[in-house]
């Protein structure tokens, strides 16, 4: 999912223009994706603030300088601009095949940093301006025909149950705007949670941080929740995948009917989950299959070696998942392009065309037949820079790329839509693939020039390798 890091440019703006209501499943959408991208880029480039810059001038000055400006309060009218719909959107059925693209949204805070257990209910009511509830409303506003969620805030331990009233209004919510949450919800699970903790404590408290999302889960009647298996933090990986599938199988019985759906990762340090082996093994140990399923992040799978650049690359890593791991096993998908080249096991998520992936994957994963019917969600990059130097998130990128990928269905890949769409897309993303294949490269130089020393060199001996971590937890 998108967030934010220090290492990330500024999001590629699709749109300046909220208006924009690009059609669905027809060839044109992509041309109008293009237009839009096309109109964009001068404007995205010159609202680009360099990052030291923007951080001094947020930072407080000796000798009053760099002084904070005076909150500005949010008209109303900006409020309803900020809600207007930025896409219509798409009716399944009218699409050339059943698939439910979205992106993850936003249910920051809320209900569950605001909500005190024990206060009146006309209390907690006026808390509820965010929370899960708002997370159909933001699918909604961008078109999305499904949607991922945090259930509470993500970095914290410790918080306060789920209120009445963010339930209630969360399944009031999905049927008002006619969305399946058992279907087509994809919550994402804490960054904090390791499953594979060796640490008796700490195994404890992930546990309970993990089965409370899965209580929540069954709450919203929400079927489906996404993690990340977890990390051996140098311990043997059969002994960790033991832990995450103990933990697990101790979850399931502890709920009824939510399926966990572990994640595949990009494959640096210690993370499990880079290899199909290393999810087959932890569904191996799992006492109810009918539990247990795998969401296929593109850009982690391209990062950790599975190809889908071309129709022949995407069958053959298709054809391997499905034996190793088993097609009923595939739940859903997180569909993000690569800013990282491929088998670096870089975990850094690019627009849709951008990177090192490209539109072609995309294309034969929107037309892959069994993939219909799961919850497809975007975790691609929404941030920029405003005019006066400030993170702001323009969800036009999500809206955009949600047709994009509509129009995909059933669209020539050899036509000159699909073609123009394709190098335009390139060229919107060559600086930064080109900044990241040299990081690589030098990476890879350097990590030989370790090793030849390490063999007959003058530094001797082996050098204890750095333990890497994934640049995204996405």
């Amino acid at each position: 999912m998108p967030r934010s890091s220090p290492r990330k440019k500024p999001a590629i703006n699709y749109s300046e223009d909220a208006d924009v209501k690009p059609s669905a499943a027809k060839p044109s959408a992509a041309a109008k994706a293009l237009a839009n991208i096309k109109e964009a880029a001068s404007k995205a480039d010159a609202e680009v603030v360099p990052k030291r810059k923007a951080e001094a001038e947020a930072e407080p000055g000796t000798n009053g300088e760099a002084s904070k400006a005076p909150k500005k309060r949010k008209t109303q009218a900006g409020k309803d601009a900020a809600s207007m719909p930025l896409a219509e959107r798409t009716a399944v059925s009218s699409l050339k095949k059943a698939m439910y693209i979205g992106a993850h949204v936003s249910a920051a805070g809320g209900t569950f940093a605001n909500c005190v257990a024990g206060k009146p209910a006309s209390v907690n009511s006026r808390l509820l301006g965010i929370g899960v509830q708002n997370s159909i409303t933001n699918a909604a506003q961008i078109g999305a025909n499904s949607f991922a969620l945090f259930l509470k805030p993500q970095r914290k331990w410790a918080n306060p149950p789920l209120a009445a009233e963010a339930r209630d209004l969360f399944i009031s919510g999905c049927t008002q705007h006619s969305y399946s949450a058992a279907a087509h919800a994809l919550p994402h699970g804490s960054y904090l949670v390791n499953l594979a903790q060796a640490d008796e404590a700490k195994a404890v408290q992930a546990y309970c941080a993990f089965v409370d999302d899965l209580l929540r889960c069954e709450q919203l009647s929400i079927r489906l929740y996404n993690f990340h298996p977890g990390s051996t933090l140098g311990d043997a990986r059969t002994a960790a995948i033991a832990r995450i599938a103990a933990q697990l199988n101790k979850a399931h019985k502890a709920t009824k009917t939510v399926v966990t759906v572990l994640e595949n990762m990009a494959g640096s340090g210690n993370i499990i989950g880079s290899t199909w082996e290393d999810l087959r093994d932890i569904i191996a140990l799992l006492e109810d299959k009918d539990r247990v399923g795998v969401c296929i992040d593109t850009c982690h799978a391209f990062a950790a070696g599975h190809d889908l650049r071309t129709p022949a690359a995407f069958k053959s890593t298709i054809d391997s998942f499905n034996e190793v791991v088993g097609a009923e096993y595939l739940k859903a998908f997180h569909l993000n392009d690569s800013k990282a080249p491929f088998n670096s096991n870089r975990d850094l998520h690019a627009n849709i065309g951008t990177g090192f992936l490209g539109l072609r994957a995309f294309h034969s994963i929107m037309n892959h037949d069994a993939f219909r019917n799961m919850p497809m969600v975007l975790e691609t990059p929404i941030d920029r820079k405003d005019p006066d130097g400030k993170t702001v998130e323009d969800k036009q990128v999500w809206a955009d790329e949600i047709k994009l990928l509509e129009s995909l269905i059933g669209m020539d890949p050899d036509g000159d839509v699909f073609r123009a769409t394709e190098k335009e897309l390139q060229a919107r993303g060559a600086w930064e693939r080109s900044k990241i294949q040299g990081q690589v490269d030098k990476k890879s130089a350097k990590d030989a020039k370790k090793g030849s020393r390490g063999i007959g060199g003058k530094a001797g001996g082996k050098r204890k390798k750095k333990v890497e971590t994934d640049d995204e937890s996405g």
